[in-house]
């Protein structure tokens, strides 16, 4: 349960192999599964596609819940990515983990909090890239002195706080899930009578593991586009 991440340093900077090499797997998957979703389109969709047309609608439905389809329709494409990769991050230490001479190789990218940040970081990046691309320079920075110029401090934490929430709140449900299963796994390993008393918890945390993990992409992609929503439109 404690152990060490594999670091490698190059050219003084520190890197953490295994983020690395989740991140990377995590890609791999998603971009297979989009791949192999539409290879083969047709009309009536089945399978894959009609998987994929699922999610298409999905994320068009929260994009069209926080601001008109006109300026939302561009960021279609990111709503699915996140809702995608962070999906799939989250189910990878699920089954299991991997340790080699006391590393942990493999384990949910987003179990990592200098992964779920930098996400965040990128998605208010962002946010701030696209108010300022869409509503004008001026008019964007009005909205930190609106209604009352003294408000400008507050929404500077606000940012801050958004950017902190967002990244640790996927962190942290997905990091307890996994320390959890790590704990009943122990059980699993403590004998017959351990065995016996923790599969079933094991079996059904699992479960709820995968529930959480689908939860907390959703809520991720959510206010992705709520943030989006607050800086692109006016009457925000």
């Amino acid at each position: 349960m404690h152990h060490e991440a594999p670091l490698y340093e190059f050219l003084g900077l520190t890197f953490n192999l295994a983020n690395v090499l989740m991140i990377t797997i995590t890609s791999v998957i998603v971009f297979i599964i989009a791949v192999a979703a539409t290879r083969n389109l047709s009309m009536k969709p089945t399978g894959m596609q009609n998987f994929l047309e699922w999610v298409v609608d999905f994320v068009k439905g929260i994009i069209k819940s926080n601001m008109d389809w006109k300026k939302g329709g561009r960021f279609h494409l990111l709503g699915m990515t996140l809702i995608m990769y962070i999906f799939v991050a989250n189910m990878l230490g699920l089954p299991f983990s991997i340790v080699i001479d006391g590393k942990l190789w493999w384990k949910s990218p987003t179990a990592d909090p200098v992964i779920t940040l930098t996400l965040a970081i990128m998605v208010v990046a962002l946010s701030h890239y696209y108010g300022i691309k869409l509503r004008g320079f001026q008019e964007y920075a009005k909205g930190f002195v609106s209604p009352m110029w003294i408000l400008f401090p507050l929404k500077i934490i606000e940012e801050f706080a958004n950017t902190l929430t967002l990244g640790l709140r996927l962190y942290g449900n997905i990091y307890a899930g996994e320390i959890l299963l790590a704990l009943l796994a122990g059980g699993l390993a403590t004998g017959v009578g351990g065995t016996i008393a923790a599969i079933i918890p094991t079996i059904a945390w699992q479960a709820f593991s995968i529930f959480v993990g689908a939860i907390q992409a959703f809520i991720f992609t959510m206010l992705t586009m709520v943030y989006m929503a607050h800086k692109v439109s006016h009457d925000h």
